[in-house]
């Protein structure tokens, strides 16, 4: 399966279009690691928590839309883009989107 965050795929041409593909999932923060993130924001500094959190999450959202696009047979997800948004307090929704093709070998 090929994902670009590009329209078209250098030398390629796209045989069928299959329509948008999608994956998501919503994440919550653990209360110890939001402890120790408060005193990041004290301090300054990269919060590796949430960033291997939003790591995770996105890792999941991507392979949620290949299986979308899989069950459909498409080769190829084109133009991929993120979301987030907060869902409450300490949970957040990561999105990842494109549109399902077939590539012509």
């Amino acid at each position: 399966m090929i994902i670009s965050n590009i329209e078209v795929i250098p030398g390629r041409q796209v045989a069928t279009h299959l329509g948008m593909v999608q994956g998501n999932t919503v994440r919550a923060k653990h209360a110890g690691k939001d402890i120790m993130a408060g005193f990041k924001n004290i301090f300054g500094g990269e919060l590796k928590s949430y960033t291997e959190l939003l790591t995770e999450a996105r890792e999941e959202a991507v392979a949620r839309m290949i299986r979308q696009a899989e069950s459909i047979g498409a080769n190829a997800v084109l133009n991929v883009r993120f979301s987030t948004s907060s869902i409450s307090a300490g949970a957040a929704e990561l999105f990842a989107y494109g549109t399902a093709v077939v590539l012509e070998e």
